[in-house]
């Protein structure tokens, strides 16, 4: 059996290695444009400020170490220019002598991966981008002659923001340009809102809803005129898929432009199999298409490959899109959907927002970590989740990964056993602290408002109740808002309306609180989600 992959990074050679586990005489051929094969790139913005000082520990594996360990032949600077599905072969082309000729397949796997999306500004062929270790080398070249030691970042996806720490790092004045409303669109306003100001507060300037019109040789202009000096310009506005080789050779490109594969990754074409960017993952929670450019999954599929490949029974797991970034000692990360992307699919859900600490408070150096957490109200199937902190955020945006793949419920947060001692967790962990309060909003027992459905009760007649005390009211409240500590709300009763009152305390807690004792008085009440601490994020976001 011969097989051919185009593409050496993440999919391609999880496929390539698998494969020759699986079957000791096939012969496998891998051809990869860049000039390294099975590189890191997700390190490369730490490569470009030298917090990774080696170049080498970026290259995973050479041509000669994949021969010498698997017998896989890897050709560097090759490029496939085009797919015979008739003639089940490729025609090649060597970039550095552009000499090209014919090789045969039996199998054939796509894995060419994602580009930078195409920008339609003047002057953008100046822009670099950061996908390869080669552009590394140029950026760091680029950086060191710029005469001016400034840089605009055209975008803040995880790519922009990874680029705009590092630079900072480095001494270079930054300013990001992004067209929408917030950094990291994947993420909702107030979830994203601390990572926005700690960038700010290590001097990265962040310009929103506005693009760049034009690019010079010194600055870049924006769409409202003004100019900002720019030694380097870095094209980070996100990826689109690279498949102009499949759409030439026929193959089904689906609805969101990416590769069609089926659940063994196939393309239309039985002896044609694709991974990684450039091909669509179906969506486990909306039942969709999407696109998700995670280097975790194209190992997962790319290995899936290999293994239909050897004729193994095998289907891929529906996707969640799980991420995380860090920036500046803050931490950030999602899985499954947002309430922007419920919202665009016409789910139904609730919203929980918690604001614990990464481990107990009476153990030094506790930390807050934020989360929201998304769940179907008709079966409190969890839909979703957000965390930020400055610690323990990849621990529970993993667990609630975990909790959404093994299809838990809401209320199973609250019985998870998870490893505590005060350094680590709290006995009631961040996660337990989600399911106790998505317990009490899934049946009933504290009904909420969430932060932009605040101004909506209040015209409806609503009178709101600060239940926290009059130290923290007087540092900061929600305007017109009465002042009753919770403690003292028994004896002042009275100054409720009782037939429509919104609670809120710092975090949610006092506030569930508040809700009883006045639910216990025959009092219409809810509770604001989240607290003062998620609507002021809210706000304070752009």
């Amino acid at each position: 059996m011969k097989v051919v992959i185009i593409g050496g990074v993440a999919a391609g050679m999880s496929a390539a290695t698998r494969l020759r586990r699986l079957v000791e005489d096939a012969e496998i051929t891998v051809y990869e444009m860049a000039e390294h094969v099975s590189y890191a790139n997700c390190g490369l913005p730490y490569f470009v400020s030298d917090v990774i000082s080696k170049r080498d520990s970026l290259l995973l594996q050479s041509p000669e170490s994949l021969w010498a360990r698997f017998r896989i032949l890897v050709k560097v600077q090759t490029k496939v220019v085009k797919i015979d599905r008739v003639a089940k072969n490729v025609t090649v082309q060597n970039l550095t002598t552009s000499e090209t000729y014919e090789d045969t397949y039996d199998k054939l796997i796509i894995s060419t991966g994602a580009k930078p999306r195409s920008l339609p500004i003047e002057g953008i062929e100046r822009a670099l981008a950061l996908r390869n270790v080669t552009d590394a080398d140029n950026v760091k070249a680029a950086i060191e002659s710029a005469q001016h030691k400034s840089a605009v970042i055209l975008g803040a996806g995880f790519i922009g923001i990874e680029l705009a720490e590092n630079l900072r790092h480095i001494g270079v004045d930054v300013t990001i340009v992004q067209r929408g409303n917030n950094i990291l669109s994947q993420f909702d306003p107030e979830m994203i809102q601390l990572l926005h100001e700690r960038l700010i507060a290590h001097g990265v300037k962040i310009e929103l809803n506005v693009e760049a019109a034009s690019i010079s040789s010194t600055h870049v202009t924006l769409t409202d005129g003004r100019t900002i000096e720019a030694g380097v310009v870095f094209t980070a506005a996100g990826v689109e898929p690279d498949n102009q080789l499949a759409r030439e050779a026929g193959l089904k490109i689906g609805e969101t432009g990416g590769l069609w594969v089926d659940a063994r990754q196939v393309t239309s074409d039985p002896d044609i199999l694709a991974a990684g960017d450039a091909v669509e993952k179906h969506g486990v929670l909306t039942g969709e298409q999407s696109l998700i450019p995670l280097a975790n999954l194209a190992n997962r599929h790319g290995r899936l490959m290999a293994d239909v490949i050897a004729g193994r029974k095998v289907t891929a797991a529906e996707s969640l899109g799980t991420a995380i970034i860090g920036a500046f000692g803050v931490s950030a990360g999602i899985t499954g959907l947002s309430e922007r992307a419920a919202i665009r699919a016409g789910i139904e859900h609730k919203i929980i927002h918690t604001h614990p600490n990464n481990h107990a408070g009476y153990y030094p150096g506790a930390k807050r970590v934020s989360m929201k957490v998304l769940f179907d109200p008709s079966t409190g199937a969890i839909l979703g989740a957000q965390a930020i902190g400055e610690d323990g955020v990849d621990k529970r945006i993993d667990v609630i990964a975990t909790a959404i793949a093994g299809e838990l419920m809401i209320d199973d947060l609250m019985d998870l056993e998870l490893a505590y001692a005060p350094q680590f967790g709290s006995a009631k962990d961040a996660i337990n602290i989600a399911g106790y309060v998505g317990n009490n909003v899934f049946n009933g027992t504290t009904p909420t408002v969430q932060w932009h459905e605040l101004e909506l009760a209040r015209e409806a007649g609503a009178q709101v109740i600060d239940v926290r005390s009059p130290a923290e009211h007087a540092a900061g409240h929600i305007e017109g808002t009465l002042n009753i500590p919770v403690d003292e709300l028994r004896d002042r009763l009275g100054e409720v309306q009782m037939q429509d009152v919104v609670v809120y305390c710092a975090v949610g807690q006092r506030g569930h609180i508040a809700t009883q004792i006045l639910q216990a008085h025959g009092a219409k009440v809810r509770n604001l989600d989240g607290g003062f601490s998620t609507y002021s994020a809210a706000h304070a976001a752009p």
